[in-house]
């Protein structure tokens, strides 16, 4: 480990107001030092928020330098501040790999899971470190920003940890983020700077506030609204939310000539100096104690931080000793989140919605007086089911407890008793469809009540949602509202419709012109030529029959006719399907409303077959050749790879542990699958086990 005294700070940056003014007959030297002097400000106004001009002032040198470059295109700065002006229009997002995975953390919720995190810490490395750095959890976007040489040179969402989406025109804009490190340098060689986008809670009610005066609908959160701002195709959209961005850690760093950071309170200090944002009130922490003093401190004050926070972070202050302890399958080893708890308040339950879902499931919904949660205006939360509207006893009229769990979705905790109204009679739970008016059921052993007409509106409409969705057959570039607005207008009443929309079908709607009406016709005709069996299957929106199920059927059935003449019995053999799942498919396919739609859906052209032979013919040479498997626990290696090398091997992956198992690979902190594993006698391979049996079998 690195002593704290060997610690190098990065050189003293120039100071750009020092700079001498070059004469406007160097229009050259002149661009240079516009940009050099227009940076400086930007960065005082937006990341200091200690601007020494005024706007017009700023605005005269702006415009000043950019009627140079429209003179001198040759000369202009690839960092120049006119970039960040949003302009053109994207064609799309594309996608592009980490070179370092970014990953998320672990949560512990309390001081004695800490406490076990510092323990696992040092048996993993005896010679670690107990100091640690520790700042505010944002609530915001995960974003990573590379820099070569100092210049911004690309940005890319998190996505999925492996992968994310180049939004590098969006960020430009984005005024707290220098388009060259600040500094006199040297810079290093490759510099991948990672961090949050956010949206401080004044701005956004600010957002809101015009909004709603405009009879705009309000946004959820500052999070959803940071991420669609940042993800916009028009760059120009994103340039007027008022996103910034905190920088916290590093993914690859080349430092080269620049000396290196070996701690982490030393690198938030060199991002600093580099010109970023950091979150507020990070604090070296001596100590495991000094950690949860600390956290307590950010508890307590977290309604004062100008953006939302969900929680603390916590990380090894030694980067020597953060590479040594290393990651596991999903997080650092090196690092953990405390997850504060949901934030409550008190408001009005003015009544009670009753929304109908695709499957037929009737939902009730609060109505409330808006409030705001954790800096969220929330008018509405969910219910469930009758029985908890029946075990919570709230009814319209009370005064009750909400929170947004998770921060995010919000929910009814239970009524204020002691507030509640003289007259407030409990909530009789409707049984007929609000929509359609028709008798609504519910089944034995089940919370919900359903309509079973399978012509309800609000079903149709639903279910065909869900056809196009990113569970179904994920029609790109088509969203909800306008499969709403073709519901609603009587163009489509089947998901086969859709396949037949044409262009001037489309062009009678508000807001759409010919290239987006051409957009939406390719894009069905794009999913009718590519959409594969399992897809299909999902998207049909059979009960009980989920996307991985929908791939397991896949496997075993040559296209839709094949699984529509399977009986129960052969239903029943194949891995994690049970009476109910079973009879489910069996239902549908009986049915001669679905049976019409399977009519015209063929007609239409989507009827994709098995991309290879059924399971029992297919994947004859793999190690793993019919064998049922799932995987329990935190592995090395991410979960969807582990699936992808089982299912290569001809192995049907399960969902769950039952006697049809035949191999439970087990990873860290398996739980109770393990032990009902072991009772049934199924066979029990840990990771290397699994790998080997894999490269052995493959090797013979």
């Amino acid at each position: 480990m690195v002593a704290p005294s060997a610690a190098a700070a990065a050189p003293a940056p120039v100071d750009p107001l020092s700079l001498p003014e070059p004469p406007k007959d160097r229009p050259q030297e002149r661009m240079a030092w516009l940009t050099t002097i227009l940076e400086h400000h930007n960065y005082l106004y937006h990341t200091l928020d200690k601007p020494i001009i005024s706007d017009d002032q700023y605005d005269a040198l702006f415009r000043e330098l950019k009627v140079l470059e429209e003179d001198h295109p040759q000369w202009r700065s690839p960092h120049s501040p006119t970039l960040r002006v949003g302009g053109g229009l994207l064609g799309g997002l594309p996608k592009q790999r980490h070179r370092q995975r970014m990953y998320g953390l672990d949560n512990v919720f309390s001081a004695e899971e800490w406490q076990e995190f510092v323990a696992r810490m040092q048996r993993a490395l005896p010679e670690a470190p107990l100091a640690f750095w520790c700042d505010p959890k944002l609530d915001g976007l995960a974003l990573e920003i590379i820099y070569e040489d100092g210049v911004l040179q690309q940005a890319l969402t998190r996505g999925d940890g492996e992968e994310g989406e180049v939004v590098t025109e969006a960020v430009r804009t984005i005024r707290t983020v220098p388009l060259r490190l600040r500094g006199a340098g040297p810079f290093p060689e490759r510099l991948e700077v990672r961090g949050e986008v956010v949206i401080y809670k004044k701005d956004f009610a600010a957002i809101n506030e015009r909004r709603e005066s405009l009879g705009q609908k309000l946004l959820a959160n500052p999070r959803n609204a940071a991420a669609g701002a940042l993800r916009q195709l028009d760059v120009a959209n994103t340039q007027q939310m008022p996103l910034r961005f905190l920088a916290y850690s590093l993914g690859e760093a080349r430092w080269g000539q620049a000396a290196p950071c070996h701690f982490q309170h030393e690198l938030a200090t060199r991002l600093r100096d580099y010109g970023f944002l950091t979150p507020p009130d990070g604090k070296l922490c001596a100590d495991p104690a000094a950690v949860e003093a600390y956290v307590e401190s950010v508890r307590q004050g977290r309604a004062d931080f100008p953006m939302e926070i969900d929680g603390a972070v916590a990380k090894q202050d030694d980067l020597e000793a953060q590479e040594a302890l290393g990651f596991t399958a999903r997080a650092p080893r090196f690092a953990i989140a405390f997850k504060f708890p949901a934030m409550q308040v008190h408001t009005r339950l003015t009544g009670i919605e009753i929304q109908v879902g695709r499957t037929g499931v009737l939902t009730p919904v609060a109505q409330l007086e808006p409030v705001a949660v954790g800096g969220v205006m929330v008018t509405r939360a969910t219910l469930h089911n009758e029985d908890e509207i029946l075990a919570k006893d709230v009814r319209v009229g009370d005064t009750v407890i909400v929170q947004r769990a998770g921060d995010v979705i919000p929910e009814v905790v239970g009524p204020v008793l002691e507030e509640r109204p003289s007259g407030a009679r409990p909530f009789e739970f409707p049984h007929i469809c609000p929509v359609c008016g028709e008798p609504a059921h519910r089944e034995p052993g089940e919370a919900a009540w359903r309509c079973g007409n399978i012509s309800c509106p609000a079903v149709r409409l639903r279910s065909i949602c869900h056809f196009v969705s990113k569970a179904g057959l994920d029609v790109q570039g088509v969203g909800q509202k306008w499969i709403e607005q073709l519901v609603s207008s009587g163009h489509v009443t089947s998901p086969e419709q859709l396949f037949r929309l044409t262009v001037q079908d489309l062009l009678p709607f508000d807001r759409m012109g010919d290239v987006l009406a051409r957009k939406i016709v390719d894009a069905f005709d794009d999913a009718r030529h590519n959409a594969t069996l399992a897809r299909l299957i999902s998207a049909l929106g059979i009960r009980h029959v989920g996307e991985q199920t929908a791939r397991m059927l896949a496997a075993h059935f040559h296209d839709m006719d094949a699984l529509a003449a399977a009986d129960t019995q052969r239903l029943l053999e194949l891995p994690d399907v049970g009476p109910e799942v079973a009879s489910s498919i069996r239902s549908f396919f009986e049915s001669p409303a679905n049976q019409h739609m399977l009519a015209g859906l063929r007609e239409a052209g989507l009827w994709p077959v098995a991309a290879a032979e059924p399971a029992e013919a297919a994947g004859e040479s793999g190690p793993l050749q019919g064998k049922n498997i799932l995987f329990t626990g935190t592995l090395s290696i991410a979960r969807g790879k582990a699936k992808q090398l089982a299912e290569a091997a001809g192995a049907v992956v399960l969902g769950s542990v039952s006697k049809k198992l035949d191999i439970l690979v087990v990873g860290e902190n398996p739980g109770s699958k393990l032990e009902k594993a072991q009772s049934l006698g199924i066979t029990v391979l840990d990771e290397a086990a699994f790998l080997d049996l894999l490269a052995d079998r493959m090797d013979a």
